[in-house]
């Protein structure tokens, strides 16, 4: 029997507060975009295939360890502060968009928010569910690897 597919949608939101560390700092590794290898589990290579190293225009390809392969827009770029992706080429999903943005805090502490939306018409229920438990895991992984690169010692 085949698995009735529909469409599905949803918003993923995964902050790492308070990090003792400045928005520059921060931002010397969230704004070099082909440094996902360093604190993103799983990627193991990013290669950027546009002119555009930055900002807006910015094409990325983000390998991961398992071979699968997802090609990256940046859309939106606001340095030391935020920048918005589209995922074109990868995943089973219709369109995927992130933000990856930082907050200043009182007393050098920063927030990272890492958030997306996405939709499919593809998937099953299950296996939409499934995506985002790994992808909400995947970027709380990601986000203390972060944490632990900008903040080393408590």
């Amino acid at each position: 029997m085949a698995t009735k597919r529909s469409y599905h949608a949803s918003a993923l939101k995964v902050r790492s507060s308070k990090i003792k560390t400045t928005p520059q700092k921060a931002w010397r590794i969230i704004g070099d975009i082909a440094s996902m290898p360093r604190w993103a589990p799983g990627v193991t290579a990013v290669r950027i295939t546009s002119k555009c190293k930055r900002g807006v225009g910015a094409v990325r390809s983000v390998i991961f360890e398992d071979g699968k392969e997802i090609e990256e827009h940046v859309i939106s770029w606001s340095a030391k502060k935020s920048f918005t992706y589209a995922a074109t080429d990868g995943l089973p999903l219709r369109l995927y968009i992130a933000t990856i943005t930082i907050r200043e805090r009182p007393e050098d502490f920063i927030d990272i928010t890492w958030q997306s939306y996405l939709n499919s018409t593809q998937m099953s229920k299950n296996e939409f569910q499934e995506l985002l438990h790994e992808m909400s895991v995947f970027y709380q992984e990601s986000l203390e690897n972060l944490k632990r690169m900008l903040q080393p010692y408590k």
